[in-house]
Order: C-alpha cells, then structure tokens, then sequence
C-alpha cells in the first residue's frame, strides 16, 4: 500500500523542510520493521519548490495471519484462503495508519527540534492515496475530509475497466489538498479516518483505543459532524467503548467551552458508592448450566468428553456427588495442561482417585468410555467437520451410550449481539460451523430418535427475545424403560 505527502516551498521556506518535519532525510531511503511487513520512506522529488514524502508499505500476509486474532472458516470452504487472499497488502487501512503512527511519531505529535516554528504552521499540503477502501462510497469520504479544511478529490475505482458495465468497486483514488492545516493535524486526521473508511482494523479493539482515538482525534473530532460515525467505526463497532469516547469528548467540549481542565470537570460528579456488578462470562454460566443438568439426572460417574484444559473436570471435583470424573480429549498437549491446572501430581490418594484424563478421539468408538452415568459434549461438535458428526454420534450414543448426555454449542443467531464480532464470522477461528436454534434442535432430535434417549432444550445465558440465548443446550436422557431393559440384555 501506498501513500504520499508533497509540499511546495518558497525562496525564504524551501519544501525540502518537509524532510526536518518528518525526521526523514530526502537523500536517504529508510525501512522499518513492523509485526506485519516492512515500512519504505524514500522521496521521489526533493526540490526546493517542491518535495514529496512516500510511504510504501509491504505487508506479509503469512505475518500478518500469525498475529491475527483468528477469523474462523465460517462453513466456506475458501474462508480459510482469504486468510492470505485478499486486499491488505494493497489498500489503506488500519495497516497503514499503525504504520504512518510508528514512522512518523514525531511529525504526528508536532515537534520537530530543527524548526519548531516550522511544526506549528500551516504548509500547502497535497497527500494522496491510490487506493482506499471507502465503505460508504465517495460521498463519505467527503462527508469526512471536508470539514477538517481539505479540498477533497475522490475518483471510484471501477471494477473492471474493460467491463465498466459492472461498475465501481468500494476502492477510490484519493487526494487531499490543504493550505490551512500542520503537517501533525494531517497526519493525525489520516491516522484516524483510513480505518475508519475501511471500517476494519486488523487487531483487537479495547479499551485502549478510547483513550488513543482521545489523544489524536480530541482537538477536532467532537466538533466534527460525522463524530459517531467515525467513533463507532474506529472502535469496530463496540457500543460500549463508542459510549465512553462520546462521554469523554463530551468532557472535553465542557471543558473547552468552560476554559478548565477536563479532569475538574469529570471530578465535579462524586464517584458512585455502588460499583456497577460485572456480568458474569458465559463459560461460568455454560458450566453451571452444565453442573445443574448432571445434578438433576442423579449421574455420579461423568465423561467430560473433548475436556480440553480441564475448566468442567475441576468443578465437578468440587463436588463429592461426582465419584469418577474422566476427562477424554485428543490433544495431548490439552490433556498436559489440564493436568497441571488440577496439580494431579500433588493431588490426595483419595482425591485422585476420583479423576483420570484419556487421551483418544472421540470420531472412533472406545470401551474405556462405557457404563458412565452421563457424558458432556461441552463446546464440541462445532469443532468437527460435519461430514464427521456422525462417528461422534456412534461413539457417544451408540457405543458408550451413557444414561445421560449433555450437548452445548453456540447458537449463531446470537452472533449479531457481539460488539466486536465482525458480520459472517464465527466465534472461535477453529469452529466448523455454527447452527441457528432450529438446526441444533432438528440434529439432536434426530440424534435422539436413532439411539432411543429423550432430549430437551435449555438456554444457556441471557434469552434474547429475538434471536435467543448465546449458547444452546440439549439434555439427552435414556428412558428408564430403556435403561431396564439394556440391563437385562446384558445380564442375560
């Protein structure tokens, strides 16, 4: 990706100072090692009237996927190409701006030793883009440039040239031109509006980004008329976050309107007595849910079939109910760690005797895992491709074919109430798939009717009106009739 910034010069104020004010000398080419590629500043003119800085940035894909927080495959079976496919390493986004931060640091906070008075004042400013993505198309980016004293020029990229019946794709070639704004103002504004264009960023969005966002964009962004736009799209779209930005550039305005500190202002309200109770995380309520359904079938003997690092298999220890606990998963190195969060090698006799970890899969049948009470499937059937769901079916319902079975996955009609969750992703970079209510509900049905249990639903987490609770949770149960005659068969 690609980046200019040009300024003309006089006799008295030759353009070559463009070099001092970004601490990047116009003779030499430099590169700088980001987490995700390399940054190139060279110039391609250096002249007294006029000089032009530029940014190349070329980002390795492979990097870039390393560090990433994981996108998931989505049930596409190119997802997991898009990975290294697609537009990063050629259009402006949140790439580039990290990019912009850490190159020219200096320049975005205005201080230039060389020429103070150079850093304060307004240059003739000409930047330009060839290519960035607009979500909102060339209206938004004048909608965002303008106000801030550009003279915008925004040309759409077509998606073909040789097609243009197809039309424009979201891409469009931008220059910015300014005679009114420091060269730290501009590169503060393109700090925080090319993500935002882009409406992505390429890391994990926190509380942090509020208080960066304040520091580079608090000077001009309240008074912006795009200010909840360009909040929420700078945050990913986190409410909670967007409303703290606001709440704190509200401060800010006060604070300018009243000729005070902003601190003075945010001290004026006495703090709350009452600390808001945090919500309690989703994992503690799906293992109490869990906890609940094997309390109420009676089960003393418990799988914990795909334990993974061992959360369930250490609550059921807490409990004497549950007499024999075996944690099953195919990871070796999971099993590894459970065993070290239990400390089993410091356990009691009496204490380690009630739990044991396999390691095996649950894809193929396994004797071990016969005559338990009841078995958990906790977070587990979204991590199996779906052509092989109906080996794990056999192996738990057919073959071990405990008394009880517990079920839980997520229910991805909730999806759309995470804050941070882009639209058509997935929660876990290694889920398969993930099912809407009526899916979940049609398989274990249909699971139940082939193996002779009974199955009912729960809701795991807050019940949503509209789009049901996070997690979805079915509670096998083999009739008693059943289980009675099973005994006989086998006694027999």
């Amino acid at each position: 990706m690609f980046l200019t910034v040009t300024t003309t010069g006089t006799p008295g104020r030759p353009a070559t100072d463009l070099g001092f004010l970004l601490h990047k000398h116009p003779d030499r080419a430099q590169a700088f090692a980001t987490s995700f590629g390399t940054a190139h500043v060279f110039y391609p003119e250096a002249e007294e009237q006029r000089c032009t800085a530029a940014l190349l940035l070329e980002v390795d894909a492979v990097a870039l996927v390393r560090r990433g927080k994981g996108k998931g495959r989505g049930g596409a079976p190119d997802a997991a190409l898009a990975q290294y496919v697609n537009d990063r390493p050629y259009a402006a986004s949140s790439l580039l701006a990290v990019a912009l931060s850490k190159v020219f640091s200096s320049a975005m906070h205005g201080v230039c030793k060389a020429h103070p008075e150079r850093a304060a004042q307004p240059l003739p400013l000409r930047v330009e883009v060839p290519a960035l993505p607009a979500r909102g198309g060339p209206d938004l980016v004048r909608r965002l440039f303008e106000p801030l004293g550009w003279t915008v020029a925004v040309e759409p990229v077509p998606l073909d040239t040789e097609f243009p019946e197809w039309g424009d794709s979201r891409y469009v070639r931008l220059v910015l031109e300014s005679e009114t704004l420091t060269l730290s103002a501009a590169l503060r504004h393109l700090y925080v509006l090319l993500p935002v264009l882009d409406d992505a960023k390429h890391y994990w969005v926190s509380s942090d980004e509020v208080r960066k966002l304040i520091r580079v964009g608090g000077a001009w962004l309240y008074f912006h008329p795009e200010v909840k736009l360009i909040t929420n799209r700078y945050l990913s779209r986190r409410w909670s976050l967007t409303r703290e930005a606001m709440e704190r550039l509200e401060l800010i305005r006060l604070a300018e309107t009243d000729d005070s500190e902003v601190e003075e202002i945010d001290n004026a309200v006495e703090a709350e007595t009452e600390q808001e109770e945090k919500p309690t995380p989703l994992a503690v309520q799906r293992r109490e849910a869990i906890l609940t359904a094997l309390r109420e079938s009676a089960a003393a003997r418990v799988l914990d079939l795909g334990c993974g690092e061992g959360h369930l298999v250490r609550a059921l220890l807490e409990e004497p109910r549950f007499t024999e606990i075996v944690g099953v998963d195919v990871s070796v190195r999971a099993l590894a760690i459970a065993s070290r969060r239990l400390k089993l090698d410091r356990m009691g006799e009496r204490q380690a005797a009630r739990v044991q970890l396999l390691q095996g899969s649950l894809a193929y049948t396994d004797k071990r895992l016969k005559g338990y009470d009841a078995a958990v499937l906790s977070e587990v059937i979204e991590h199996l491709d779906l052509p092989r769901l109906p080996a794990l079916e056999y192996a738990v319902f057919g073959s071990a074919r405990p008394r009880t079975v517990v079920v839980t996955t997520p229910n991805v009609e909730y999806n759309v109430r995470w804050e941070s969750l882009p639209a058509g992703r997935v929660r876990h970079r290694d889920h398969r798939f993930e099912w809407t209510r009526e899916e979940f509900r049609t398989w274990a049905r249909k699971v139940a009717e082939r193996h002779g249990y009974d199955v009912g639903f729960r809701p795991v987490g807050p019940d949503d009106p509209e789009v049901g609770p996070p997690t979805q949770l079915a509670l096998f149960t083999l009739p008693a009739t059943t289980t009675a005659t099973e005994k006989e068969a086998k006694a027999a």
